[in-house]
């Protein structure tokens, strides 16, 4: 397998940083044309021009907030209706605020479900058209092994994830027999700002060092490490392959064995 991606377009969500940078880096450099989406302009604009050219001509990017699902919405039916086509769809989003259940208020769980799961159906909604009508299509959301089993003190983030895996599987099962694929990548703690600002939060809320906080953390995984936001990519870029093209409908953690599942 050289899981390649010359010849294909991928529009990769929240790609400033992080995860989705990864993925934006990883997938140009397998021949992937990038289109970055993301509200920051100027990052973006920087980004483009490092990663490596490709064949199939210059990476790009929309801008909006994730915030406003009517402006994401209405900035990628726009990019549809100029003629433009994608082939792997990478949504990922940066997580809601860390904290107990009972201290979210009901805004944050409609801020939450906005910004994860309905961002991710308006894009999904614009751009599997012209999927279907090649008879292929990549779909892969980054969410986190919090679909699989809760993680303590992230019980906004528990709720919403939980939601997103359910109407990526329901959206595998409807479009399968076009040819396109929806997966779940769940990371597990890998070395990100979320996961520096989630360990922020429990220090601050324990009254504890930062350093004790990680060294808790590291003893629940068993591979003793956090994961790099490389290593998440990889697991994307194989999903977005011609050779993952019967694979449909699963979540693939990828957290260094932590999840108390399978």
């Amino acid at each position: 397998m050289n899981l390649r991606l010359d010849g294909k377009t991928a529009l990769i969500c929240g790609s400033t940083q992080g995860i989705g940078l990864a993925c934006a880096t990883e997938m140009a450099n397998r021949g992937a044309r990038i289109v970055l989406f993301a509200r920051n302009r100027d990052k973006m604009a920087e980004i483009c021009a490092a990663l490596p050219e490709v064949a199939l001509g210059a990476h790009s990017f929309l801008a909006a907030d994730f915030a406003d699902w009517k402006e994401v919405q209405r900035v990628i039916q726009q990019f549809v209706a100029d003629g433009n086509r994608v082939d792997i769809l990478v949504n990922n989003n940066g997580g809601p605020p860390a904290g107990p259940i009972l201290d979210a208020q009901p805004e944050h769980f409609l801020d939450a479900f906005s910004q994860h799961l309905v961002c991710n159906h308006v894009i999904a909604s614009a751009l599997a058209p012209a999927m279907k009508e090649q008879g292929s299509g990549r779909i892969i959301n980054i969410i986190s092994t919090s679909v699989k089993q809760p993680l303590h003190g992230l019980g906004v983030s528990n709720t919403v994830r939980a939601a997103v895996g359910n109407w990526a599987k329901t959206l595998a099962n409807e479009v399968g027999r076009f040819g396109i694929t929806v997966n779940n990548v769940l990371p597990g703690a890998t070395k990100t700002g979320r996961l520096e600002q989630i360990i922020a939060t429990k220090a601050s809320r324990s009254s504890r060092a930062i350093e004790m906080v990680e060294s808790e953390m590291l003893t629940e995984i068993p591979m003793a490490r956090f994961a790099s936001p490389d290593e998440i990519a990889y697991a994307v870029c194989f999903l977005a392959s011609n050779e993952a093209g019967y694979i449909n409908g699963i979540n693939v953690p990828v957290d260094g064995g932590r999840t108390g599942n399978l």
